[in-house]
């Protein structure tokens, strides 16, 4: 059973949140550096209802998602926090493509996406010890079936 949960997350909220992880050090414009401070409001996107600011030093334009996988994206913030759990939680992309009410097709690849930038974040060095304890959990995978 699904529930509407989209419904149920504040778009204030979900925009601070994102706001707060997405540039930690403020927003600001990814073409010179100037911050939002020096912006003028500029208008807003036409389906994910984001505050769009022109830098008034370089005539740029920006927004909440500019410089992330979300840029140019038509994901309101509520939707992006709720993509975001999902995949972090390993909800299937029907189910969280339900949720959302977007198509599962573009839950999929933005999942690809996320998943392939948090590879290329994982360490490529040999861990430093000789012997390393594994999780129990995978101990029988695929031998379903079999006496054990």
């Amino acid at each position: 059973m699904d529930f509407p949960i989209i419904e149920l997350i504040d778009e204030e909220q979900a925009t601070a949140w994102l706001l707060k992880h997405f540039h930690p050090e403020g927003l600001h414009c990814p073409h010179c550096g100037a911050g939002v401070e020096e912006a003028r409001l500029f208008g807003k996107t036409q389906n994910s209802h984001l505050q769009i600011y022109r830098c008034l030093s370089c005539d740029g334009t920006y927004n909440l998602y500019s410089g992330t996988v979300f840029q140019q994206k038509q994901f309101t913030p509520p939707q992006v926090v709720l993509l975001l759990r999902g995949v972090c939680q390993g909800v299937p992309s029907a189910k969280i493509a339900r949720e959302i009410g977007v198509d599962r097709q573009t839950v999929m690849s933005m999942r690809r996406v996320l998943q392939a930038n948090a590879e290329t974040m994982q360490p490529h060095s040999v861990l430093p010890d000789k012997c390393v304890e594994t999780d129990e959990m995978f101990q029988n995978a695929g031998e379903k079936g079999d006496r054990h």
